[in-house]
C-alpha cells in the first residue's frame, strides 16, 4: 500500500493509488461496477464518493434524502475527510 502524504496536503498532490488507499482506510468499498465509485456505509447514513476528473463528488443518503457536494482537488485531504465524516 502506498504511504499517504501529510493530511494537510491537497488531494491533487496525491497519486490515484494514494487516494484509493485513503478511501479504503476510511472504510469505503470500491464498486465492482464502477472503479471510480466508492461506497461507505455508516450507522446513520451512507455516502457515495465518486472520483471524477476535476473533483470528488460526494452524495450522502439519510432517511431517503440525498445531499450532494463536490470537493475540488485543491482542498486538503483532512478538510475533505472532516466534511465527509460530518455527514449530511
Amino acid at each position: 500500500m502506498p504511504s499517504l502524504p501529510p493530511s494537510n496536503t491537497p488531494l491533487n498532490q496525491h497519486s490515484l493509488r494514494a487516494l484509493e488507499h485513503w478511501l479504503y482506510e476510511l472504510g469505503a468499498k470500491q464498486s465492482s461496477n464502477n472503479p471510480c465509485l466508492w461506497v461507505w456505509i455508516m450507522p446513520l447514513w451512507s455516502v457515495e464518493i465518486l472520483v471524477e476528473q476535476d473533483e470528488l463528488k460526494v452524495t450522502w443518503e439519510q432517511d431517503g434524502r440525498r445531499s450532494v457536494c463536490s470537493f475540488p482537488y485543491g482542498l486538503s485531504r483532512n478538510d475533505v475527510e472532516v466534511a465527509i465524516v460530518q455527514g449530511p
